[in-house]
């Protein structure tokens, strides 16, 4: 599902430059800057001297600042949802972005429709607008469910959290323990060639890829202070079938592993297996 996820996110992004290809921008101080906020932010200066001159109506001034709130809101969903690793603030940003997208876009068909309805303009008009609302519409969609799986990760590395907080014996499964998580040390070793093959068994036992939910260091674990380098996460509850063949995969090979029922007591967001050893803390991260 999430390998989906990430494919239908870069179609859609693909499409919007499709849409409008934006020329090489003139120099500037800030090489940093999206090439289509930097034109939008062009074009405003241009129009805001001929408004002065009174040259050009006002409007024409105001349809090209939204044009600049479009292409920055854009250029935080290309910086967010292309990426596999953003903060919970970042993924805050993107849904934000992508709401107001669909906003506006949702304003341009309302405006269109009262000047059908006025007789100004032909209704066939109408139909490139609500298929941009539609468009804008799945872009929402997939930055919400982004932000989503962006939650469950946040969920998990909170898991770990707990378990290094409470580190007494376990009691696997029950809602209200006050430790969620249990402890395979096994050879204490795990390799990046291990986990190939892991994720070929699973992919061939399963027919379907390995969940994994943090491949190494992700933004989310460096927040929360921990060293995720060289650990797996793999967004799958330890006693569903595919949690009961994954811990026995591993401890068949003497593959450490951590497994994690809840983020916190009572709650069941979180629950997966966290392959490797333990997250240390980043000594720049104070406790």
């Amino acid at each position: 599902m999430r390998f989906l996820l990430l494919v239908a996110i870069n179609t859609v992004l693909w499409c919007a430059a499709a849409q409008g290809p934006v020329p090489a921008p003139a120099r500037t101080d800030s090489p940093a800057e999206d090439p289509a906020v930097l034109r939008a932010r062009l074009i405003i200066e241009r129009l805001r001297a001929l408004v002065d001159a009174g040259a050009i109506p006002r409007v024409q001034l105001e349809r090209a600042e939204d044009n600049l709130g479009d292409a920055q809101d854009m250029a935080v969903l290309r910086r967010t949802m292309y990426g596999q690793d953003i903060t919970e603030q970042q993924a805050a940003e993107m849904v934000a972005a992508a709401q107001r997208r669909l906003d506006r876009r949702q304003q341009q068909l309302d405006r269109a429709r009262g000047m059908v309805d006025s007789g100004i303009v032909a209704r066939n008009e109408l139909s490139p607008l609500q298929e941009q609302v539609d468009y804008a519409r799945k872009e929402y969609d997939l930055a919400v469910s982004r932000s989503h799986l962006n939650r469950e990760l946040l969920d998990m590395a909170r898991a770990e959290q707990v378990r290094q907080a409470r580190p007494q014996h376990p009691q696997p499964g029950t809602a209200d323990s006050a430790v969620t998580a249990v402890h395979y040390e096994g050879a204490g070793v795990f390799t990046p060639a291990a986990f190939q093959q892991i994720s070929a068994a699973f992919e061939h036992r399963f027919a379907k890829p390995l969940p994994v939910s943090a491949l190494g260091e992700t933004a989310v674990h460096r927040a929360l202070g921990f060293d995720h380098r060289g650990r797996v996460d793999v967004a799958v509850n330890p006693d569903q079938p595919e949690g009961i063949w994954l811990r026995q995969y591993l401890e068949a090979r003497h593959i450490p592993y951590f497994a994690f029922w809840h983020a916190a007591p009572g709650k069941a967001t979180g629950a997966h297996i966290h392959i490797g050893p333990e997250s240390t803390r980043l000594s720049a991260v104070a406790d």
